[in-house]
């Protein structure tokens, strides 16, 4: 039997084991939204206060005691019971326990329903600013690079196969945009959180008279739920955050793939820094880029986690139901493994040493001014499939011969078909190849300025929405 008596306990004969207690408690994972828990409280108690549905001296003692919890626990001076369950009743019973009747008051018109709900919206708003700036600053870092790397030429794959060249800032420059994709996802659901539950009580709201909108207002929401059973069975706010974490950790595994290849003897496209790179227990001549392997690996934890939070929410019938105790592990492990992985990647990459001479040789293999001979040939008049043809047998003896298209002379190319002109071999020079792709968005170097520019305006509206978020 446990020795806690239970907020509820008036209707029961029995308690629960403390088997059980730990079973059903929440508090291990929960106890984490303590500040928020208390200031919500504190926002509730003085709109009880202004209501006249409690006296000001309890709210006056009600914020003393809660302001000295607060204190206690950020010092790490609060002992925390797990028979208290959750966060919430282990403030309420400290509460109760230095201001006496005043802190049982604290409860009034609300329920744990709508308590948690807060909580978790409050921890949300916070969690996604904060991996916003985390996203941001990664961004940060890849436009420095595309910047202080302009001229350097690569190999640009599909199927992993050569391509044609790109510049390196170009190839960096792409997983910018998926970061300030992230970045959009994850300001959605700091505003699919930004919506204010309290006052929904269990389920069906409460009967004393009380002012959702100034709660609001003190703890800096932007709108009232509209309806109190959705307002507490309501978790589509953790799926954007969770999901918004698993779309981002995705994307951070695709760029650490590219890395761990590059680093590889066989590419030889960078270098990590020793810091970012591990050993061998048996071979003394490793150097492993593991740290860019376990961010890689870290992915299936998140999409684990987002999995497993649409399944507990899956068939919940209205409204709250003990399942949605299980939300917040979920959501609280890929905010943290999302938040880790960023700062290691950004770390990983301000580090890392480009071998521009070895990324230029590779992108001089594998035919990959083909296209451009393709095309060369098409503004002579040939139709593109026969200009198609053409090249790829032309490719097809050159391969057998282990030679190169910059190989080729004007006269050489001339004897492939007559349609080549005297500068045809400029054609195929890699430096010309990148610099005649200047649509918008191609790999020449000034549609690639023009890119950068994009980019940083783009991260200026980002840095412009943290700063507007900074107080909460």
């Amino acid at each position: 039997m446990s020795d806690t008596k239970k907020p509820w306990g008036g209707r029961f004969e029995r308690s629960p084991s403390r088997f059980l207690d730990e079973f059903g408690a929440s508090l291990p994972i929960d106890q984490r939204m303590w500040a928020e828990d208390i200031a919500g409280s504190i926002a509730h108690a003085r709109m009880l206060a202004q209501q006249g549905v409690i006296a000001s001296d309890d709210a006056d003692a009600i914020e003393a005691g809660l302001s000295q919890i607060y204190r206690e626990i950020r010092n790490g001076e609060f002992t925390f019971d797990i028979a208290d369950e959750d966060i919430h009743m282990a403030v309420e019973r400290a509460l109760t326990e230095r201001i006496g009747p005043a802190g049982a008051r604290l409860h009034t018109g609300r329920s744990r329903n709508d308590q948690v709900a807060l909580d978790t919206r409050m921890y949300s708003k916070k969690a996604a600013a904060s991996l916003t700036r985390a996203v941001v600053d990664l961004a940060e870092t890849l436009v420095g690079l595309a910047e202080k790397h302009l001229g350097v030429v690569m190999p640009g794959y599909t199927h992993l196969q050569k391509a044609q060249p790109v510049l390196l800032s170009h190839h960096l420059l792409a997983y910018f945009w998926m970061l300030s994709r992230d970045a959009t996802r994850l300001k959605h659901a700091h505003a699919a959180a930004d919506v204010m539950p309290l006052g929904s009580a269990a389920l069906a709201g409460t009967t004393f008279d009380i002012d959702r909108q100034s709660v609001a207002d003190r703890l800096g929401f932007s709108a009232v739920s509209a309806n109190s059973m959705d307002s507490v069975s309501d978790r589509d706010f953790l799926l954007d955050l969770t999901y918004a974490c698993a779309v981002a950790q995705l994307h951070i595994s695709r760029l650490c793939e590219e890395l761990v290849l590059w680093s590889s003897e066989e590419f030889g496209f960078l270098v990590m820094d020793d810091a970012y790179s591990t050993g061998s227990s048996i071979m003394p001549q490793k150097k492993n880029p593991d740290f860019a392997e376990l961010s890689r690996g870290k992915t299936g934890r998140v999409v684990g986690d987002l999995t497993a939070l649409l399944v507990t929410l899956k068939g919940l019938p209205l409204a709250y139901n003990k399942d949605m105790q299980e939300d917040k592990e979920a959501a609280f492990d890929a905010v943290d493994t999302l938040g880790d992985v960023l700062v290691v990647v950004k770390g990983m990459l301000e580090t890392a040493t480009f071998n521009a001479d070895r990324m230029r040789a590779g992108a001089l293999g594998g035919f990959m001014a083909a296209t451009d001979l393709a095309d060369y040939l098409v503004g002579t008049g040939m139709p593109f499939r026969q200009a198609h043809e053409v090249v790829g047998k032309l490719v097809l003896k050159l391969e057998g011969e282990g030679r190169a298209l910059q190989d080729l002379s004007a006269e050489e190319f001339a004897a492939a078909d007559s349609a080549f002109g005297a500068d045809s071999p400029t054609v195929v020079d890699i430096d010309a190849v990148i610099a005649r792709r200047t649509s918008e968005g191609g790999t020449a170097p000034a549609a690639v300025t023009a890119q950068i520019v994009r980019a940083r305006d783009v991260l200026a509206v980002d840095v412009a929405w943290l700063e507007t978020v900074a107080t909460e």
